[in-house]
Parts: C-alpha cells; structure tokens; sequence
C-alpha cells in the first residue's frame, strides 16, 4: 500500500489526466461500443483505458454485471470530478484560442420532423448563414432522444419530463395552443357544433401515435387542467401535416396546434371551432449538455433560438 500511495505521489499532472476523456465519453454513453465509435478508438483500447484507470485508483468504476454498463458508487463521485476538470481544461482552451471571437465546429442538433420543418429549420439556415465557421448536422426526430448518450449538442423538444436530469441544461420557450378547427365545406355539409357535447357527435381526425393508439383531445374550461377525452377517430393519422391535409379535405375536426395551423385559420382554408375551448399543449424546451453549455457554437445556438423559436398563442 505504501508503495501504491508513492507511486502515485510520483506521478505527474499530465498521467493523471490519461484516461479521463475515455472514462467519462463510457460513462455518458452507457457501453465501450458507443465511447468507442464516439472517440473514434476500438473496444479493446477503450477497454484497456478503463481498466488502467481503475488499477491506478484502486477502486472499480463500473459495474459489469447488469444489461447495460452502470457506474460504481465510486465512479459517480469520479466522474463529477472528472466534469469539473475537463469543463475547466476546455474553458482555458477556449479562452486562450480565437474560437470565442467566432464559433466553429460541427454542431450536432435535433428536433422534431414538422415543427423542424416548419419553424427550426428556418431559423437554423439563418444561424447557419451567420456562423459560417459552424457546421450543423442536423436530425429529426420525434421521440424523446438521449441527449448525451447520443451525443447531440442542441436539442428542439416539444414535451418532455417533468424534472430533466442534472447532466442537462433547457430553457423554456412557451407552450402551444391547442385548437379545434374544420374546413369551411365539412361545417357547411355537417353543421358547426355549439356545444362540447355536440362536438364529441362530429367526424374526428386524429394523430396516431406509434403504438397504434391515437392521442386523445384536451378539454378544458380555462379554469382547470384540460381533461383528456377519448373519441372514435373518422381517420388516425400519424403524420401532423397529414392530419391538416385530411382536415383540409374535410373529413372532420381537428384538435391542433396553432403553429401548424395559423396561415390557414388566416387564410380561410380552416375555421376555428368552439374558440372557447383552445386550451395548453405541450411545453417547448430547448436542451442541451449541461457540460458543454459554455461552448461557444452550443451557446450562439441557444441563445438564436430563444430569439426566434417561442411559442405563442395565434403562432
């Protein structure tokens, strides 16, 4: 023990900082598999870093029994304090290079497929044009990704937990509006509904979910939580602009969110039904790695979408 504790006394600043990137990328993504393709080294190499950091500590890391790759006790406390070293190397980097004058690098960013198409990519082309050291690689995806598992710097979520993890940092930017709405020729062929009870008695067309269910409708008084409504959909879609085609076509009533379908409630193409009903969707977050957020590119990014994305009533 004595000569382990001289050994390590013996050792300098720059052996203790071996194996720390690697440990930490295996600890944000859950397997050596995925480290291994995001540090661009081979499973045995990542393996060995890890198992030359856990005989130089003396202490196990991880814990190789369960389905997917967990941290020890041990290796949570480590790898706050490896965080905190690493955010401090790139902060110095960062402070004695050009790049906090101009972000650069590629960015990896994700957001949902029609609110992306629709209002994110707009907004992300203008980022782009002005930034044009930074390099967007961009998904569409609807599910609620794992930010740090699948190593994205910037996500545009619409939803999601009630409490984020620690490891992640988010901004608020509004919440949607959800409205009834019809296409003037279904409402002229059916009758517009004046009552909640009357409304329940038309032709649904619902957004279908990827298990086969179909989303329910919000109800709500203004002075409550909306309540959720179960109906019988005349058509279930699971596409939202294939749900405002088919509303379009009239083929019944839709529960949607305004920022999908403002220009055609301007327009006349659709008509609102039951106003008094519009009630709160669902949150728009930005999101991010908490341990990246001083990064120059993660926060010009944030900061152009807390500019340009907000939800608000009548968007």
């Amino acid at each position: 023990m004595e000569q382990n504790s001289e050994n390590h006394r013996a050792m300098t600043p720059a052996e203790r900082l071996k194996g720390l990137e690697t440990f930490v990328a295996v600890a944000e993504a859950g397997s050596f598999t995925a480290a291994a393709e995001r540090l661009n080294l081979t499973n045995s190499a990542v393996g060995k870093a890890i198992a030359r950091l856990e005989g130089r500590l003396h202490k196990q890391l991880f814990d190789r029994t369960t389905r997917r790759l967990a941290m020890t006790d041990a290796g949570e406390l480590f790898y706050a304090a490896c965080v905190r070293v690493l955010e401090e190397l790139e902060t110095a980097e960062r402070d004695l290079s050009s790049e906090h004058i101009e972000p650069s690098g590629r960015l990896r960013v994700d957001m949902p497929a029609t609110f992306g198409r629709l209002h994110a990519i707009p907004s992300l082309l203008a980022f782009a044009r002005a930034h044009p050291r930074i390099a967007p690689q961009v998904s569409f995806t609807d599910r609620f990704v794992d930010v740090v598992e699948d190593g994205l710097d910037v996500v545009v979520r619409i939803g999601g937990p009630d409490a984020w993890p620690a490891t992640l940092g988010y901004r608020y930017l509004g919440s949607e509006e959800l409205v009834f709405c019809a296409a003037p020729d279904y409402l002229a062929r059916h009758g517009e509904p004046d009552s909640l009870e009357r409304l329940f008695e038309h032709d649904a067309v619902l957004y279908g979910r990827a298990d086969g269910s179909a989303s329910p409708w919000f109800v709500g008084d203004g002075r409550s939580p909306p309540a959720r409504r179960h109906v019988e959909g005349r058509i279930v879609l699971g596409q939202a602009e294939a749900q405002v085609a088919a509303v379009e076509a009239g083929l019944g009533i839709a529960q949607l969110a305004t920022w999908l379908v403002a220009p055609r409630i301007r327009d006349g193409r659709l008509v609102k039904v039951l106003p008094a009903l519009a009630t709160q969707g669902l949150p728009l977050h930005l999101v991010w790695q908490k341990r990246r957020q001083q990064v120059p590119k993660v926060q010009a990014l944030v900061a152009h979408f807390e500019e340009t994305l907000r939800i608000r009533p009548e968007e």
